[in-house]
């Protein structure tokens, strides 16, 4: 197993939620990352946070591992729940921004 993949396996299993993302939290570097930041700050849920643009090696390995092409990826559990769309569909159900 590559380096990379047991990075990206361990981070997972250490961070109960975490968001594979352009840019930081505070500094989002597209709109989906921003998107996704900001329906998971509405629920006032703590998440640990991945950079892409930072470690490019995780940026071309996270999609393969993951099954799932683009960014944001939001983890939680150990378990893929999705993109930007199921964020904000997630956040949106269990009322999280009221």
């Amino acid at each position: 197993m590559s380096s990379t993949l047991e990075k990206i396996q361990r981070q997972i299993a250490e961070n109960p939620i975490l968001l594979y993302m352009k840019g930081s939290p505070k500094l989002p570097s597209c709109g989906f990352s921003a998107q996704a930041v900001q329906a998971l700050s509405a629920c006032g849920e703590r998440f640990a946070y991945v950079d892409i643009l930072q470690n490019p090696d995780i940026r071309a390995e996270l999609p393969k591992y993951a099954n799932w092409p683009t960014f944001p990826q939001l983890w939680v559990d150990g378990e893929l729940v999705g993109g930007c769309d199921i964020v904000i569909e997630c956040t949106s159900a269990v009322n999280c921004s009221s």
